[in-house]
């Protein structure tokens, strides 16, 4: 039988048929919550080191916090900060910070004028069975393995960006506090095979290339975060 606009309306009121489903009433699937948090080491008295610019650590880590932060923002991905001013922040509240953001990632963003290029570093900790409530000190213990495949995630994305690079584990007194996937990553200036300085902390370029490389990291994986 073929329904009329006004039969098909008519009962629809009685409640002996059910509503059309237009395309704009179609329940929409959120996409999953995706947020990464930037922690900008040192801060406020504790200056970290001093580089050969003449500026402080702090000052470079917060620098580099805040152009990943606009780079990560105009890819969509939700942005938390550990400190967004000359302020100090004991590692037990940067830690505090990134447990109740419930982040994907986090990346402690250090500077040294020793070595050369970029050093990742995944806390030393065993890894450890995940428990309802994690000992503060060691909860990153049940996240080590994540941590390590989003610092491999960050290796690849730095050395496809021509930089070089150097993965290490060590007590991380922030990090270790965790309940996500962290990475310390401590950039250094670019040296040549001689040892020369190619690339400095202060070149807006190379601090240009470092955060456009770490963005991409995260996007990809933002990308393996997301699959089943």
């Amino acid at each position: 039988m073929r329904w009329t606009k006004w039969t098909l309306a008519a009962l629809v009121a009685c409640g002996l048929a059910a509503a059309p489903v237009t395309a704009q009433q179609a329940p929409s699937v959120p996409q999953a919550r995706f947020v990464v948090v930037l922690d900008a080491a040192h801060g406020g008295d504790e200056t970290g080191g001093r580089l050969t610019n003449g500026q402080y650590e702090k000052t470079f880590t917060l620098a580099l916090t805040m152009r990943l932060r606009s780079l990560l923002g105009a890819r969509g991905i939700q942005v938390v900060t550990t400190r967004e001013s000359d302020a100090a922040v004991e590692p037990e509240k940067r830690a505090e910070i990134a447990n109740h953001a419930a982040a994907q990632a986090c990346l402690s963003l250090h500077g040294s004028e020793s070595g050369s290029g970029v050093h990742l570093f995944v806390s030393s900790l065993a890894p450890a069975q995940p428990v309802r409530f994690p000992a503060w000190k060691t909860a990153q213990g049940a996240w080590v393995a994540r941590s390590l495949k989003l610092a491999g995630v960050v290796n690849s994305a730095l050395l496809q960006a021509g930089m070089s690079t150097t993965l290490s584990r060590t007590t991380l007194p922030a990090v270790d506090s965790m309940t996500c996937p962290a990475v310390a990553v401590e950039i250094a200036p670019e040296r040549s095979t001689l040892h020369e300085t190619t690339a400095g902390l202060g070149d807006p370029d190379y601090q240009a290339r470092v955060a456009t490389a770490l963005a991409a990291a995260l996007v990809e994986w933002r990308t393996e975060a997301r699959q089943p």
